[in-house]
């Protein structure tokens, strides 16, 4: 894989969270997409700092939730009409799940958005917060909050995945398998959230994963653009 864009000018000694940020903001894809006429949501990817670490905040939903009770997720949702763009969706969706207030978040940049199976347009959008966090997790939706470091997602130690297709569009699902210290017990993250999380981290850390994936590692952006408008292009057929 190539290395990240950018990468010789930035400073030695420059912070893990100042590296990342410069990264990510390089690959801001802005609202390039948000006039695809599709229903939109969004979701939170949470990045924080531990032992000059980065790790990603997620959610379990509550089992009392008709649709897919006790999976690993990120904080997000679907649009509303007082929603004035993605961000605003991720920020309003974080705040009534686990308590993130807006002020205590810094948004860094929406990544390519991709269409799931209901048909609608999910953006990714990637801010810090303080590993200081204290969650508290709204009980109607969420059942649990805890932390990986995203370097899992480039190195795992317990990883599966399954080759299917989004309709005619091959499609690679991954699955980790992520044993928390702090819960004492072990989570699974897949589908989309896997998606999402594997692409930040290529994109953060510019490395060849030790697991297939299914983007061009030295066209990154361009490789998830173009999977995003095959999808749509898919899905506006059967619309």
């Amino acid at each position: 894989m190539a290395a990240a864009q950018g990468s010789e000018s930035e400073p030695a000694r420059m912070s893990v969270k100042d590296k990342a940020k410069l990264r990510l903001r390089s690959l801001n894809i802005g609202n390039k997409f948000s006039h695809l006429p599709l229903q939109k949501a969004s979701v939170l990817i949470p990045l924080m700092v531990k032992d000059e670490k980065l790790y990603v905040l997620f959610t379990v939903r509550s089992m009392t939730l008709r649709r897919s009770p006790g999976v690993v997720c990120l904080p997000g949702g679907r649009s509303e009409p007082a929603d004035t763009d993605e961000i605003a969706t991720a920020l309003r969706e974080a705040k009534e799940e686990v308590g993130l207030q807006p002020e205590q978040v810094e948004v860094i940049c929406r990544l390519v958005p991709t269409i799931d199976k209901t048909f609608s347009l999910v953006t990714p959008v990637v801010a810090f917060i303080e590993d200081t966090f204290q969650a508290n997790p709204n009980p109607d939706e969420v059942s649990c909050v805890f932390s990986v470091p995203l370097e899992y997602f480039i190195r795992p130690s317990k990883y599966t995945h399954t080759s299917t297709t989004l309709g005619t569009i091959p499609y690679l699902m991954h699955s980790f398998e992520y044993d928390d210290p702090e819960h004492k017990t072990s989570f699974r993250i897949w589908g989309l959230t896997a998606y999402f999380v594997v692409f930040l981290a290529l994109v953060i850390f510019g490395e060849t994963p030790t697991f297939e994936v299914d983007f061009d590692l030295d066209n990154l952006v361009s490789s998830a653009e173009n999977k995003t408008l095959a999808l749509y292009n898919q899905a506006t057929s059967k619309l």
